[in-house]
């Protein structure tokens, strides 16, 4: 296994461990994360919002498979299964996941999976019905930028980062 494979699964590891120091180890200074929900996190933002969901996922389940990683990029899919709190239902979100590495770090994580798929298993009916609208996932993200921006007012260790160029 390369070093940037281990790295790879230390980080979601920790994530099973809900240990998001250890995660945010794996990151470098400079890490540009993206996902349907967070679109452009950087910096401690990205540490910010995976410290913020280790704490929100008292039931959560990681499971990691397929990594694979060279010198420069990697990739995994993993599966996080939880409670979404607001509705009590059960979500099993399906992620694929590609990085770019820099000095032994992960600089760069994107996460793709289905943000229709996942409102429906979050949400129910609803998210059948309206999910695949784009005001709906606007919603969806709306709302997870706001309570990531609470969680960073609350947590004054992590700095608000400007993008850096990719």
């Amino acid at each position: 296994m390369t070093d940037h494979a281990e790295l790879i699964h230390t980080f979601y590891d920790a994530f099973g461990r809900k240990d998001y120091a250890a995660m945010a180890d794996c990151y470098h200074p400079d890490i540009h994360f993206s996902d349907p929900v967070f679109e452009d996190l950087y910096g401690d933002e990205a540490k910010a919002m995976w410290h913020m969901l280790c704490l929100q996922g008292e039931d959560l389940m990681v499971t990691v498979s397929d990594v694979e990683a060279d010198d420069d990029t990697g990739s995994a899919h993993w599966t996080a299964v939880y409670t979404f709190t607001p509705t009590g239902r059960t979500v099993r979100n399906q992620i694929d996941a590609s990085f770019e590495f820099e000095d032994g770090k992960i600089i760069r994580h994107v996460d793709a999976f289905d943000l229709w798929r996942w409102l429906r298993q979050a949400v129910g009916w609803s998210g059948v019905a309206v999910g695949w609208t784009s005001s709906a996932q606007e919603k969806v993200r709306d709302t997870g930028m706001k309570g990531l921006d609470k969680f960073l007012d609350q947590h004054p260790e992590y700095q608000r980062s400007e993008p850096t160029d990719d």
